[in-house]
């Protein structure tokens, strides 16, 4: 499968194949989307994303029409549930069952699936994580993949730790903090080893850095965006740059904060020990130092192309550092090519 993430700014296409025992890039591209095509996470204008993925599969020469894409925000529920340990056969037949006491929506309207995670802590049941999309949203991002069939459907939360556990092979007794901070949603995750402990998503990004800029420095989009991106603005002193970040970063971290404190709550005396960041968002000036001042543990931006391997000749390191934040949910996605179940 090809990974292909469909962002509010931005559409992302991961090629991989594997070797041995690593993976290799095969293609990889980046179209940006103006601010009015993906909107809430939902495809307004599905004509003009599914040009935005011709142009790459045809600049790249991706041939493989079999696409894996994620989806979160509002349509996506996420449960850790508690069942009875049965045979796989009779386990599915329990978990449609129960499933309607933890969905807020109706059950023929959504897709649902499963992971089992383990025995619960007594021994006698399972512990099982639960995944329902709205079968609507994914008629929406089926709307834009004319021409290609859509394979799987992931969550960008868990496409991200996928990224991450393939990179960074995470100790199973630690707890990290994953962070996707894209253009509108965040996407938090934490976890253990390679188990998901808690999960959400918040309607904050990289836009809102665009937005303060525009409003509080009286600019157009352009010139907001490649402010917020580094470049030099006459007239704007960095002082002031700095000063509308700073104060949209504040709220960024305040909704990180309140998901640990919830976490905590829940999980008692989890300790989270490291903080990763992914999205395009994550390398806006300040952000990451922040983070490390606020909550005092290990900070660093998540790297999807740590332990994938590439030709130089065909891909510029100096290209794969520039998009590697943006990509990490498609790597992800990329890599479900590989699944072993």
């Amino acid at each position: 499968m090809v990974g292909l993430d469909i962002g509010s700014s931005s559409v992302k296409v991961v090629e991989l194949k594997k070797s041995r025992e690593s993976y290799e890039l095969v293609s990889v591209g980046l179209e940006p989307l103006s601010p009015e095509t993906v909107v809430d996470g939902a495809i307004i204008d599905a004509l003009t994303v599914s040009s935005s993925i011709d142009r790459i599969y045809t600049s790249q020469k991706v041939k493989n029409k079999n696409v894996a894409t994620s989806v979160s925000g509002h349509s996506v529920i996420i449960k850790k549930v508690t069942l009875p340990a049965l045979p796989d056969d009779e386990l599915w037949d329990q978990v449609y069952a129960d499933a309607g006491q933890y969905i807020p929506f109706d059950i023929a309207d959504v897709s649902l699936d499963y992971q089992v995670l383990g025995a619960s802590p007594t021994g006698d049941a399972l512990e099982v994580l639960l995944v329902a999309v709205k079968r609507e949203k994914i008629n929406n991002y089926q709307s834009a993949l004319i021409g290609r069939t859509l394979a799987l459907v992931d969550v960008d939360a868990f496409a991200l730790q996928n990224a991450f556990e393939v990179n960074y092979e995470p100790d199973p007794d630690t707890t990290v903090a994953l962070l996707n901070i894209g253009a509108s949603v965040m996407n938090i995750n934490i976890v253990r080893g390679g188990a998901p402990l808690f999960t959400r998503d918040v309607s904050v990004g990289g836009n809102q850095y665009t937005d303060a800029l525009q409003k509080e420095l009286e600019l157009s989009f352009e010139d907001a965006e490649n402010l917020k991106r580094g470049q030099a603005m006459p007239g704007v002193s960095e002082e002031q740059k700095s000063a509308v970040l700073r104060s949209v970063s504040e709220i960024l971290v305040l909704e990180i904060q309140k998901t640990f404190d919830f976490f905590r709550a829940t999980a008692g005396a989890e300790l989270i020990s490291h903080l990763y960041a992914a999205g395009g968002a994550a390398r806006t000036p300040g952000l990451l130092d922040m983070l490390r001042e606020e909550f005092q543990m290990p900070v660093e931006e998540l790297d999807p192309f740590r332990r994938i391997t590439y030709n130089p000749a065909k891909f510029s390191d100096e290209y794969i550092q520039e998009i590697a934040p943006r990509l990490s949910v498609c790597v992800g996605l990329g890599l479900r090519s590989f699944d072993e179940a």
